[in-house]
C-alpha cells in the first residue's frame, strides 16, 4: 500500500525542511545550538500542517538521538513512564541522548505532564512537545519553565509553491505523471497555509484523472472539484479551524442562530470545551469590548464553569455564553486602540518618559527633576487634573476610535469633556 503524498514528501534531512526560517533558519538561535550539538527541551506551537512533527524528527536525526514518540490522545502516565524507564536503562548505550516527542501535548492532564518533570530536569530525555494551543494556557508552569517555546507560523505563499513543485518533480508516484502546474492560487488558498492539507488536496486532485491523462493544474480545474475535495478531506477533522472561524465570525456578526449551529459543529466534532471557551473570551474583548464590558465577565465565568463542570453539561454553559455574546452590542475600540498604539511604538521607538511622570527613588533623581511638577489627580475636584501624560513628540495622538454603541459613545464624550478636545476623536 502506497503512503499518502504528505507522508512520502516528509524531508529526510534538516536542510530540505521548507519554511519556519525564523525558528530553524541558518542564523536562528535554535539552528546555531543544533550545529553545536545542543538541544534544549522545546515546545513547538503552531497550527496544523506547519511541520511540527517533521521538525522534531529531523532535529533528533541531525543530532543522532534516539527518538521516541507518544500521542497525547492515546497515551497515559504509564506510557510516559515506560519511555523514561527505557531511556534510563539504555542511557549508557544512547550516548547522544534520547528525544521524547509528544504530539498534542496540550491534551495531557496535569498528572501526565507532572510525570515528565523529573526526567526533563535530569536530562534523562529531551522533550519536544507539539501543540496547536497556546502553551501558556495548556502546559503546566513547572514544565513550561523547563522548555523553550518556538512559535511556528502558517506557510507563506512561496513556501507552499515550493512544496507543490517539489512534490511534482521528486515524488516517485507523481513524477511519473504528466503534470503541468499552470495556476496554483486556488489550490494554495484552499490549503489555508497547511502543507499537509495542500499535499492531500493535490493528491486528491491528481487522482481524479486517469493515469494516462496529462493534468493541468489551474484555478478552473481546482474550483470545479473543490467541494468534492473538501468533503473527502474533512475525514481527518482539519476543518476544525474553518469551523472555529465561522463560529467567531457569527458572534461578531450578531447572528445567534448561526453561532449555535457552529458551536454544535465544534461540539459534535469532539472539540475541547476549553478551546471553545477560550475563543469566546477573546471575542468578548476583541469584538465586544467596551461596548459591553459584561461580555468579558460572562465569557470568563463560562470558561471557569467549563473547567469545573466538564462534559456533557458544559455544552449548555457554552451555548448560553455564545448566544449572549452574539446578541450583545459590538465594538472593537479596545482592539483597534492597542493595535494602533503598538504600531506607533514600533515606528517611534523608545520615546522619552516626561520628567513629571518618572519615578524618583533616589535623591539624585529628585535633583534631576524626576517627578517634579507631577500633579496628584486625587488632590483635585473630580479626581482629575489636565496634565500631559504622553511623550512630547506624540502629544495629542488619539488611539481610541469610538464606534456607534452607546457605551463607546459615552467613553468618547468623557474623553472630550476631560481633555477639552485635546484628542480628536
Amino acid at each position: 500500500m502506497v503512503n499518502p503524498l504528505a507522508e512520502r514528501m516528509r524531508p529526510l534531512v534538516l536542510e530540505d525542511y521548507i519554511g519556519q526560517s525564523h525558528v530553524i533558519g541558518q542564523s536562528s538561535p535554535l539552528r546555531k545550538a543544533l550545529e553545536q550539538g545542543i538541544l534544549p527541551s522545546i515546545i513547538l506551537w503552531g497550527p496544523p500542517g506547519v511541520g511540527k512533527t517533521t521538525l522534531a524528527q529531523l532535529i533528533a536525526k541531525k543530532l543522532n538521538k534516539t527518538f521516541y514518540t507518544l500521542s497525547a490522545i492515546s497515551s497515559g502516565v504509564k506510557d510516559v513512564r515506560e519511555v523514561i524507564e527505557k531511556a534510563e536503562s539504555n542511557r549508557m548505550f544512547d550516548s547522544n541522548g534520547v528525544v521524547l516527542f509528544i504530539d498534542e501535548i496540550h491534551r495531557f492532564s496535569k498528572a501526565q505532564q507532572d510525570s515528565l518533570l523529573s526526567a526533563v530536569e535530569k536530562g534523562t530525555v529531551t522533550l519536544i512537545g507539539a501543540t496547536t494551543e497556546n502553551p501558556s494556557f495548556e502546559v503546566i508552569r513547572a514544565l513550561l519553565s523547563r522548555c523553550q517555546v518556538y512559535t511556528l507560523e502558517s506557510h507563506q505563499l512561496e513556501d507552499l509553491q515550493r512544496i507543490v513543485y517539489r512534490a511534482i518533480e521528486q515524488d516517485p508516484v507523481l513524477s511519473k505523471r504528466k503534470i503541468i502546474p499552470k495556476e496554483l492560487t486556488q489550490l494554495i488558498r484552499l490549503s489555508g497555509g497547511d502543507a499537509r492539507k495542500l499535499l492531500n488536496l493535490l493528491e486528491l486532485l491528481i487522482n481524479t484523472y486517469p493515469k494516462e491523462d496529462a493534468i493541468v493544474i489551474d484555478d478552473e480545474h481546482v474550483e470545479a472539484i473543490a467541494s468534492n475535495l473538501l468533503i473527502q478531506h474533512d475525514k481527518d477533522g482539519e476543518q476544525h479551524y474553518d469551523i472555529a472561524s465561522a463560529f467567531i465570525k457569527s458572534i461578531r456578526g450578531s447572528d445567534p442562530n448561526a453561532t449555535v449551529y457552529w458551536l454544535a459543529r465544534l461540539i459534535e466534532g469532539g472539540e475541547d470545551p476549553k478551546f471553545i471557551a477560550r475563543r469566546m473570551v477573546i471575542a468578548a474583548s476583541e469584538d465586544i469590548g467596551l461596548a459591553n464590558p459584561n461580555g468579558l465577565l460572562m465569557a470568563n465565568a463560562a470558561f471557569d464553569a467549563v473547567e469545573r463542570i466538564g462534559w456533557p453539561e458544559s455544552r449548555i454553559i457554552l451555548s448560553q455564553c455564545a448566544i449572549y455574546l452574539a446578541n450583545s452590542d459590538k465594538g472593537n475600540a479596545a482592539y483597534r486602540a492597542i493595535n494602533e498604539a503598538q504600531e506607533l511604538v514600533k515606528k517611534t521607538g523608545n520615546l522619552t518618559v516626561p520628567l513629571p511622570l518618572r519615578n524618583a527613588p533616589t535623591q539624585l533623581m529628585k535633583e534631576l527633576g524626576y517627578g517634579e511638577t507631577y500633579q496628584y489627580a486625587h488632590d483635585f475636584p473630580g479626581n482629575f487634573i489636565d496634565q500631559e501624560f504622553l511623550p512630547e513628540s506624540i502629544t495629542g495622538k488619539n488611539f481610541i476610535h469610538a464606534g456607534s454603541s452607546k457605551k463607546e459613545q459615552e467613553i468618547k464624550s468623557k474623553i472630550l469633556s476631560n481633555w477639552n478636545n485635546k484628542y480628536r476623536l
